[in-house]
């Protein structure tokens, strides 16, 4: 399903944290993601995929660091999954931090909200139906980009 709302595209964040193969095996284990590659010897990084979502890992140095580590929330990043339902159980079974309950949003999406081990926010997703930018109170900027 699609969701004129909510545009599925393809972008690699990149995300710090103290102990990358600690991250590894938590992202595994909470969230299903599976490791494509690791390289350094601690290891220092990583790149991991849920599905068609990817995601690169680093290690902790002077220019950056966790959220954990200076206590904020430096971002959020939204994966959309087939079954968020089953996601949403596995992760809080597992010992997610659910900051935000399963829930459907005025803009037609069906998610929940988690905080990982190292207290980067994510979003997990489905299109549950599809709402048009105008019917929420959303302005649409770029008619052009509509169906993108």
């Amino acid at each position: 399903m699609t969701n004129r709302s909510v545009p599925v595209d393809t972008v690699l964040p990149h995300l710090t944290y103290r102990n990358v193969a600690s991250a590894i095996a938590w992202l595994t284990e909470v969230f299903g993601f599976t490791e494509h590659y690791r390289y350094g010897e601690a290891p220092d990084g990583a790149q991991m995929y849920l599905g068609k979502a990817f995601i690169m890992l680093s290690t902790v140095r002077a220019d950056r660091a966790s959220p954990a580590q200076v206590s904020l929330r430096t971002q959020s990043l939204t994966v959309f999954v087939d079954d968020v339902d089953a996601h949403f159980v596995r992760a809080k079974s597992a010992g997610a931090k659910i900051v935000e309950e399963l829930n459907e949003t005025i803009y037609g999406e069906r998610q929940y909200g988690a905080e990982d081990l190292d207290g980067h926010h994510w979003l997990f997703s489905r299109h549950a139906r599809d709402v048009s930018p105008d019917e929420w109170g959303a302005k649409i900027a770029n008619p052009a980009a509509i169906g993108r």
